[in-house]
């Protein structure tokens, strides 16, 4: 069923990884599809045409999302191909598995910018659209101890931008209860390409990509329309004393 047939959505992030395989199964129901990229411009040629291959208008748009201008430039030139941004998915994020006081502040800056900063501005962006046809999915992703506040003296820039997103998306959900619009986050522990992994995994394994993509799904359903404000962990059951 294409229940998104009538809508445009927004990855970022969307040339490689969780956010391709999202951005392909929202052009599987219907949507048209916008491939957001930074430097992987014959990537995300390739998912664009893939997009195509299902049916679907598509187009790709290079930027940084750290970078209101950029993003304002990048949110522009998707309205202009495909028309106001219906769905946004803040895919985008940056990692560092250093000690906390071995980061220096370009890492610093790099991790908070790319997973908050980058979250905020896109958001902003396309919420006058959103607000005009009173309809609007916005989906986060969040990190799965970012709920219960846990921190580590390693990955810590990762670990507080990622609650900020959190605390971002309850307020945002809040400040849009009325416009038709829902925001909501979808918080992976490990995900199948992720570059570290710890000893022990639940069920034995990373999350695939299509779990994230089914969260995000569930979200953007006309029947989800009530939910907003809330976090789905994708983690298979975990639930760490510490990270």
């Amino acid at each position: 069923m294409r229940g998104l047939s009538t809508r445009t959505a927004l990855v970022t992030g969307s040339a490689k990884g969780v956010g391709r395989e999202v951005l392909l199964s929202l052009a599987d129901a219907g949507a048209s599809v916008a491939v957001h990229y930074h430097s992987s411009d014959e990537a995300a040629r390739e998912v664009a045409a893939e997009a195509e291959e299902r049916g679907v208008e598509a187009t790709t748009v290079r930027g940084d999302v750290t970078d209101e201008d950029e993003v304002d430039a990048l949110v522009s030139a998707v309205e202009d191909d495909l028309g106001t941004v219906d769905v946004l998915m803040n895919n985008v994020g940056a990692f560092a598995p250093q000690h906390w006081a071995e980061v220096d502040v370009e890492t610093w800056h790099r991790v908070v910018d790319t997973n908050l900063t980058a979250t905020f501005l896109c958001s902003r962006r396309v919420l006058s659209g959103m607000r005009e046809q009173r309809w609007g999915r916005i989906v986060n992703v969040g990190y799965a101890s970012a709920e219960r506040a846990l921190v580590s003296p390693k990955n810590f820039p990762y670990f507080a931008a990622k609650t900020g997103v959190l605390m971002f998306t309850r307020m945002l959900a809040a400040d849009t209860s009325e416009d038709g619009i829902t925001v909501n986050a979808v918080s992976p522990y490990v995900v199948e390409n992720s570059d570290v992994f710890p000893d022990e995994l639940p069920r034995g394994r990373p999350a695939a990509f299509e779990d994230v993509e089914q969260a995000v799904r569930f979200f953007l359903a006309e029947d989800s329309d009530f939910l907003s404000g809330a976090n789905v962990e994708v983690s298979g059951g975990w639930l760490p004393e510490k990270v």
